[in-house]
């Protein structure tokens, strides 16, 4: 489980294409003397898990289902990634519970100065659209934001001078596709509604 809250903004070092998946390197800041074979960490909103590392970077496996369902087909070398370790018991929970399983991916609209924050419009994919409400939550890129305002399958999102300036959203430009992750709570409550 994750929060949402980023720790570091890594960069794909190497991609490679094995027999059995899509390998990735991640080039990064994080502490790597405590991050275990196995471990867990969120890429842009994706939970993959540790297969490797070495001196500044870790190495992930990613499956076909998730290249399909996420940008994550589309990354080469170079690519800044939103990264965050998962969350531990008892750790300040910042955002909000994300799980770290994308749901699809959504397009950028528009992206404006409002102020020192930027406000940013998204269009979700159906049915997507149906389980993200104003005022609730939402990852992008695996960034716990608040929804401001929701029409129909295009919502937006308000982004603070901090998250601008420490996440990858900085380069969100209309026409740039970003990962979504709905708020489970809402995944839930739908659910229980269609069984009801």
């Amino acid at each position: 489980m994750f929060t949402g809250i980023v720790t570091d903004v890594g960069r794909v070092r190497a991609v490679r294409d094995t027999n059995r998946a899509r390998r990735l390197e991640i080039e990064t800041r994080l502490d790597l003397s405590t991050l275990d074979m196995g471990a867990s960490i969120s890429h842009a909103g994706c939970c993959l898990t540790v297969v490797g590392k070495g001196d500044g970077w870790f190495a992930v496996e990613v499956s076909g289902e998730t290249l399909a369902v996420t940008t994550l087909g589309a990354w080469t070398p170079g690519r800044r990634v939103n990264l965050e370790r998962a969350a531990r018991l008892g750790d300040e929970l910042g955002g909000h519970v994300v799980s770290g399983h994308v749901d699809g991916m959504g397009e950028v609209l528009s992206v404006a100065r409002d102020g020192g924050s930027h406000r940013v419009r998204i269009r979700a994919p159906r049915p997507l659209h149906r389980f993200i409400a104003s005022k609730g939550s939402i990852t992008v890129e695996g960034v716990s934001l608040t929804v401001n305002e929701v029409d129909d399958d295009i919502f937006g999102v308000n982004l603070i001078p901090h998250t601008w300036d420490v996440t990858t959203l900085g380069e969100l430009t209309a026409g740039y596709l970003v990962n979504l992750e709905i708020d489970m709570l809402a995944r839930y409550l739908a659910r229980w509604r269609e069984t009801a």
